[in-house]
């Protein structure tokens, strides 16, 4: 059985700093602890820890829950979480909850039953049975961050961009272009997050006098098929939004093949933009305007947030990380 010792000859350091880094991680350099931390997983160390956390009541694992894990622009903002999580010397159990309650709240047993220490939720629910009167989380409710996504209503610890200051930008950037009839394709009307981007965009046609027309504005789910499909009634009118703005990337995707199904061009024709700025969106045709996020910085911001939640040092506080405006051939 491999021993601590075995640990800290393959590290170069001393017992000491292994047992320190493996129970009080923050208190070691950085690069001390990745070496450490890389002799662990080359060795294949486990039972001593195992043994402490048991002590401890420590799992030293975050269960993240991912609204879709087929959605692309959740992977970089997971890669954040876990490269923040391995530094310090956890491990992350991914949930994929496809928004259904019961799943969510099968995942947050894991925390009940001490199998993980907390939860990132990169969702817009919380995974609780919430009181309407709930403004804050309550003291039996295990440690708990919001990431990318917010409740609207309980105040948690959360790192977000200004979603309504970007879908501002992003519109004043269409009507820059000349363009008066917008489309906004927004996600789903529950989500606090799709209401700021619309109030964004609302803002910035009255800054500018235009007139919001209702028709334009349409709900999806986020996926490629809606943004197709909602594009293909708004070309079915007598007449078309000379740009389309949508929620996501995906949609926002979807939304070009619908158009260009129709041989219209884009953007000579309509222009399109996104938001997100996932990989895919510079690579497709023509490349796609869109809002940048941090998507790894928000991730390692949400388990450095959650650890200090597991230290008894957190507090509802919210992080806003900056966004980018990325215009590319889609809107000009």
């Amino acid at each position: 059985m491999v021993s601590i010792k075995d640990v800290a000859k393959l590290a170069g350091v001393s017992v000491a700093t292994v047992s320190r880094t493996l129970s009080k991680p923050e208190a070691v350099a950085e690069s001390t602890r990745e070496q450490v931390m890389a002799a662990v997983a080359e060795s294949g160390y486990v039972a001593n820890a195992l043994a402490r956390n048991f002590r401890r009541r420590r799992s030293h694992t975050v269960v993240v829950l991912m609204p879709d894990i087929g959605n692309p622009f959740y992977a970089l903002v997971v890669q954040g979480i876990e490269q923040a999580a391995v530094q310090s010397g956890y491990q992350v159990l991914l949930g994929d909850t496809q928004n259904e309650t019961q799943r969510e709240q099968a995942y947050t047993e894991l925390v009940r039953q001490r199998t993980a220490d907390g939860l990132i939720c990169l969702g817009p629910h919380i995974p609780f049975d919430i009181d309407e009167n709930v403004t804050a989380p309550p003291a039996d409710w295990p440690p708990l961050v919001m990431a990318c996504e917010y409740h609207g209503r309980v105040n948690l610890p959360r790192i977000v961009i200004d979603n309504e200051l970007a879908a501002r930008e992003m519109t004043e950037h269409l009507i820059s272009q000349g363009h008066s009839k917008i489309a906004f394709i927004n996600g789903p009307e529950d989500s606090p997050l799709c209401q700021a981007r619309f109030d964004g965009y609302l803002q910035a046609l009255l800054d500018a006098g235009k007139t919001f027309d209702r028709a334009l504005l349409m709900h999806g789910d986020f996926t490629m098929e809606t943004g197709y499909e909602l594009t293909k009634q708004l070309l079915q009118r007598e007449q078309l939004p000379t740009a389309i703005f949508c929620a996501n990337d995906e949609m926002a995707i979807g939304s070009l093949h619908a158009v260009r199904d129709q041989n219209l061009s884009v953007p000579d024709d309509i222009a399109i933009a996104g938001f997100d700025d996932i990989n895919i969106a510079k690579f497709s045709y023509p490349p796609l305007t869109t809002v940048h996020q941090p998507r790894r910085e928000i991730g390692a911001k949400a388990m450095q947030l959650l650890l200090q939640l597991l230290d008894g040092k957190g507090s509802a506080e919210t992080i806003v990380l900056p966004h980018d405006l990325i215009i590319r051939k889609s809107t000009q």
